[in-house]
């Protein structure tokens, strides 16, 4: 059955959609539950199935391109079974508990890392593959919720380093809040530049209004994707990505050669890839977001049938150029880090707002 929205009429999220399928077009509340917990699975698989290829394989497979090395290759066709092998190796280790951690914050920390990225995914419009629309919920307050989610993980950071009786693990704890709160006020600041052209804090209203074409030249249309509409913002939101997702040069909450490993030096086997899973979440979140705000989500050639693709490809060109920056640009020190987030994100993220709401009053 096709579910694919009339001309004019709302979209059918998922959950409905599903709910539709099972129930008719009245389903009972059971049916409704039942429909949004698997509605949740198949996004929740989606993401967690990229994340098993981004951490184990690609990141592998891409600093080695960047740094002219070979990467995996031994396991598997081009080394894709690394991603088993590595499952199997992390998940077989030892769960070792230090003497003396608060093991109720020590259990729960890696729980609340990669379960705040996964909330964070029930908003975002992933568009529409082959005429089911892949978007969980639409509320009105999208945008908010998703900044909302996501800076639960500091917390789950701040839990991990507390909880490990370890002054290292403390360390890279403080770390990443103080990094965290420096850069997270800039990227809600500049998204919010993004909400005044928009008119709108739901997140498929600001995937809607980049729907348009920008200018034409020589028969080619530029779309009226926030990241043309403002570059200077685009160029803001993806620095400040880079500091809240820990990549170079701000990923001085887990410096090795510092700290060993900051929050998650006590860490080993399942808590460790929650750990680990949680981060490359969290790198997809970004990169989910910045489509939905300045690259028009879904929006591409038949994005109607396939937008879903589309999504997918630009949170992976977000991934690259995280490992881009991984790879070539060297880590900045702890007071350089604050200067940059106080001194500058914040100056810039100001004067952003502050120019596209005179702009925006002008037009109008």
């Amino acid at each position: 059955m096709n579910f694919v929205p009339l001309q004019g009429d709302s979209p059918v999220l998922l959950p409905e959609q599903i709910a539709r399928a099972l129930g008719g077009q009245n389903p009972s509340a059971p049916i409704e539950l039942l429909s949004a917990l698997i509605a949740a699975a198949i996004v929740g698989t989606v993401m967690l199935t990229m994340t098993a290829f981004a951490g184990p394989w690609a990141k592998r497979k891409i600093t080695a391109a960047f740094t002219d090395r070979i990467a995996v290759n031994r396991v598997g066709p081009f080394g894709l079974l690394i991603i088993v092998a590595d499952a199997v190796r992390l998940l077989s280790k030892e769960l070792i508990i230090p003497e003396g951690a608060d093991r109720p914050a020590f259990d729960l920390a890696p729980v609340v890392m990669a379960g705040s990225a996964l909330l964070g995914f029930a908003v975002i419009p992933m568009g529409y593959l082959f005429g089911i629309n892949m978007q969980l919920a639409d509320p009105e307050t999208g945008l908010a919720y998703v900044f909302a989610v996501a800076s639960i993980a500091t917390l789950g950071l701040t839990m991990g380093g507390y909880a490990s009786n370890n002054k290292y693990s403390l360390l890279g704890a403080l770390r990443a809040v103080a990094q965290n709160i420096a850069y997270e006020i800039p990227l809600i600041i500049t998204a919010a530049s993004v909400v005044i052209f928009a008119g709108s804090l739901q997140t498929s209203q600001i995937v809607a209004q980049q729907q348009q074409t920008l200018v034409s030249i020589a028969g080619v249309s530029i779309p009226a994707w926030y990241a043309f509409v403002n570059p200077f913002a685009f160029v803001l939101f993806m620095v400040a990505n880079l500091a809240e997702v820990g990549r170079n040069p701000f990923d001085i909450p887990e410096a090795p050669t510092e700290i060993v490993a900051g929050y998650q030096t006590e860490y080993s086997s399942v808590y460790f890839v929650l750990f680990y899973l949680g981060e490359f979440l969290h790198i997809f979140l970004g990169g989910a977001i910045i489509a939905t705000v300045f690259l028009g989500g879904p929006d591409g050639p038949a994005s109607g049938s396939i937008g879903f693709v589309w999504f997918t490809v630009k949170i992976w060109a977000v991934f690259l150029f995280t490992q881009w920056a991984r790879s070539a640009i060297p880590r900045v020190r702890i007071d350089q880090l604050i200067e940059i987030g106080w001194k500058g994100m914040l100056v810039l993220s100001f004067a952003n707002l502050v120019l596209t709401a005179i702009i925006v009053g002008v037009m109008l």
